[in-house]
C-alpha cells in the first residue's frame, strides 16, 4: 500500500508541469498575423525597447511612458504595424504606470493566457502583427467594463484626433 501511495505521489509530482501548460503560455506563436516579419526586419524597424516588449513579450519600467498621461483626443496605435487598438475615450489613470484603457477597439486585440509569473493572466497582442501590449485585469472602472487594459506605452504610437 504504501509503495503506491509513494509511486502515485511522484507521478503528481512530475505531472504538474505539463505539456499543456507550456502550449498555453504562447498560444500565439501558432497564430498567422497579416502582417509577419523575421526578427531581423522587426529590429530594423523598432527600437531596442520596443522591440523587447512587442517582439520578446517584455514589460517597460512603470512610470516610463509619456503616453501614461497623455489625456489628448485621439486613437492609440500599434508601434508595429499602425493597427487601431485603442481610443482615447477609453483611457483612464489606473495609478500603475502604465497607460490604462478600460476596452479595446473590437476585432483588433487578440488574447491569450500566460504563466510568465506562476500563475494565469490574460495577456493581449495586437491582432495584426501578433505584437505583446500588455494584460488585461478585472480591476478596471466599474461605471464602465470592470476591465483594466494594462498596456506597455512602447508599444503604442499616438494618432492625434483631427
Amino acid at each position: 500500500m504504501k509503495k503506491i501511495f509513494l509511486i502515485a505521489l511522484i507521478g503528481m509530482l512530475f505531472s504538474c508541469n505539463t505539456s499543456a501548460q507550456k502550449q498555453a503560455v504562447k498560444n500565439t506563436e501558432k497564430e498567422t498575423f497579416k502582417v509577419t516579419k523575421t526578427e531581423t526586419e522587426w529590429k530594423k524597424q523598432l527600437s531596442a525597447e520596443a522591440f523587447y516588449v512587442l517582439r520578446k513579450a517584455g514589460t517597460e519600467r512603470s512610470f516610463s511612458s509619456p503616453l501614461n498621461k497623455n489625456y489628448s483626443k485621439g486613437t492609440y496605435h500599434c508601434a508595429g504595424c499602425n493597427t487601431p487598438l485603442f481610443k482615447s475615450d477609453h483611457k483612464f489613470d489606473s495609478g500603475t504606470g502604465w497607460p490604462s484603457f478600460d476596452r479595446e477597439i473590437a476585432g483588433n486585440v487578440s488574447f491569450s493566457t500566460d504563466y510568465n509569473i506562476g500563475y494565469a493572466r490574460t495577456e493581449e497582442h495586437c491582432a495584426t502583427c501578433g505584437g505583446h501590449l500588455g494584460h488585461v485585469f478585472d480591476d478596471g472602472p466599474r461605471k464602465t467594463t470592470g476591465k483594466r487594459h494594462c498596456i506597455n506605452g512602447v508599444a503604442l504610437k499616438f494618432v492625434p484626433e483631427k
